[in-house]
Protein backbone atom coordinates (compact mmCIF):
# COMPACT_ATOMS: atom_id res chain seq x y z
CA UNK A 1 0.00 0.00 0.00
CA UNK A 2 1.51 3.27 -1.13
CA UNK A 3 0.84 6.60 0.52
CA UNK A 4 -0.02 9.72 -1.39
CA UNK A 5 2.83 12.00 -2.27
CA UNK A 6 2.47 15.39 -0.66
CA UNK A 7 2.88 18.21 -3.11
CA UNK A 8 2.99 21.86 -2.19
CA UNK A 9 2.44 24.39 -4.93
CA UNK A 10 4.69 27.40 -5.41
CA UNK A 11 1.72 29.64 -4.66
CA UNK A 12 1.36 28.06 -1.21
CA UNK A 13 5.01 28.75 -0.44
CA UNK A 14 4.92 32.30 -1.82
CA UNK A 15 1.65 33.12 -0.07
CA UNK A 16 3.12 31.84 3.22
CA UNK A 17 6.38 33.78 2.84
CA UNK A 18 4.48 36.95 1.88
CA UNK A 19 2.17 36.50 4.87
CA UNK A 20 5.05 36.00 7.32
CA UNK A 21 6.83 39.11 6.05
CA UNK A 22 3.66 41.19 6.33
CA UNK A 23 3.01 39.84 9.84
CA UNK A 24 6.57 40.67 10.91
CA UNK A 25 6.34 44.22 9.53
CA UNK A 26 2.99 44.83 11.23
CA UNK A 27 4.36 43.39 14.47
CA UNK A 28 7.49 45.54 14.31
CA UNK A 29 5.45 48.68 13.72
CA UNK A 30 3.09 47.72 16.54
CA UNK A 31 5.94 47.10 18.98
CA UNK A 32 7.51 50.45 18.11
CA UNK A 33 4.20 52.25 18.66
CA UNK A 34 3.68 50.35 21.92
CA UNK A 35 7.18 51.27 23.09
CA UNK A 36 6.49 54.92 22.34
CA UNK A 37 3.18 54.79 24.24
CA UNK A 38 4.86 53.09 27.22
CA UNK A 39 7.59 55.71 27.24
CA UNK A 40 5.16 58.63 27.09
CA UNK A 41 2.63 57.26 29.59
CA UNK A 42 2.75 55.33 32.83
CA UNK A 43 1.31 52.04 31.58
CA UNK A 44 2.03 49.23 34.02
CA UNK A 45 3.92 46.12 33.00
CA UNK A 46 0.85 43.98 33.68
CA UNK A 47 -0.89 45.62 30.71
CA UNK A 48 1.96 45.18 28.24
CA UNK A 49 1.80 41.36 28.00
CA UNK A 50 -1.90 41.17 26.99
CA UNK A 51 -1.40 44.02 24.51
CA UNK A 52 1.60 42.16 23.07
CA UNK A 53 -0.48 38.98 22.63
CA UNK A 54 -3.24 40.92 20.86
CA UNK A 55 -0.59 42.54 18.66
CA UNK A 56 0.74 39.10 17.66
CA UNK A 57 -2.74 37.86 16.75
CA UNK A 58 -3.51 41.02 14.74
CA UNK A 59 -0.15 40.69 12.96
CA UNK A 60 -0.87 37.09 11.99
CA UNK A 61 -4.41 37.98 10.87
CA UNK A 62 -3.20 40.87 8.69
CA UNK A 63 -0.39 38.69 7.35
CA UNK A 64 -2.97 36.12 6.26
CA UNK A 65 -5.44 38.63 4.86
CA UNK A 66 -2.88 40.53 2.78
CA UNK A 67 -0.43 37.69 2.17
CA UNK A 68 -2.70 34.94 0.90
CA UNK A 69 -3.55 35.62 -2.72
CA UNK A 70 -4.69 32.15 -3.87
CA UNK A 71 -8.11 31.42 -2.39
CA UNK A 72 -7.31 27.82 -1.46
CA UNK A 73 -5.77 25.93 1.46
CA UNK A 74 -6.36 28.79 3.88
CA UNK A 75 -5.89 26.66 6.98
CA UNK A 76 -2.57 25.26 5.73
CA UNK A 77 -1.21 28.62 4.61
CA UNK A 78 -2.43 30.36 7.74
CA UNK A 79 -0.97 27.64 9.95
CA UNK A 80 2.39 28.01 8.21
CA UNK A 81 2.26 31.79 8.56
CA UNK A 82 1.38 31.60 12.26
CA UNK A 83 3.97 28.93 13.05
CA UNK A 84 6.84 30.51 11.12
CA UNK A 85 5.98 33.97 12.51
CA UNK A 86 5.98 32.55 16.06
CA UNK A 87 9.29 30.73 15.53
CA UNK A 88 10.93 33.88 14.17
CA UNK A 89 9.52 36.00 17.00
CA UNK A 90 10.83 33.53 19.60
CA UNK A 91 14.22 33.39 17.88
CA UNK A 92 14.51 37.19 17.83
CA UNK A 93 13.49 37.32 21.50
CA UNK A 94 16.14 34.73 22.39
CA UNK A 95 18.80 36.73 20.55
CA UNK A 96 17.76 39.97 22.27
CA UNK A 97 17.99 38.25 25.65
CA UNK A 98 21.40 36.84 24.63
CA UNK A 99 20.34 33.29 25.41
CA UNK A 100 19.84 30.48 22.95
CA UNK A 101 18.78 27.78 25.39
CA UNK A 102 15.84 25.63 24.38
CA UNK A 103 14.34 25.88 27.87
CA UNK A 104 13.37 29.49 27.27
CA UNK A 105 11.19 28.63 24.26
CA UNK A 106 7.56 29.35 25.00
CA UNK A 107 5.55 26.49 23.51
CA UNK A 108 2.30 28.28 24.30
CA UNK A 109 3.34 31.03 21.88
CA UNK A 110 4.01 28.41 19.19
CA UNK A 111 0.64 26.73 19.66
CA UNK A 112 -1.28 30.00 19.90
CA UNK A 113 0.50 31.30 16.79
CA UNK A 114 -0.39 28.10 14.94
CA UNK A 115 -4.05 28.26 16.01
CA UNK A 116 -4.28 32.00 15.25
CA UNK A 117 -2.74 31.33 11.85
CA UNK A 118 -5.13 28.51 11.00
CA UNK A 119 -8.17 30.59 11.96
CA UNK A 120 -6.79 33.67 10.20
CA UNK A 121 -6.07 31.67 7.06
CA UNK A 122 -9.61 30.34 7.01
CA UNK A 123 -10.94 33.87 7.47
CA UNK A 124 -8.65 35.27 4.77
CA UNK A 125 -9.68 32.69 2.19
CA UNK A 126 -13.41 32.62 2.89
CA UNK A 127 -14.37 36.15 3.84
CA UNK A 128 -12.22 38.33 1.61
CA UNK A 129 -13.76 39.90 -1.49
CA UNK A 130 -13.18 38.01 -4.70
Amino acid sequence: MKGKAVSIKKTTVFDSIRGVLIALIVSLLGVLILALIVKLTSIGSEVILPINQVLKIISILLGCIFGIKEKEKGALKGGLIGLIYSLLAIFVFLILNKTLSGSSINYIDLVSGLVAGILSGIIAVNFRKK
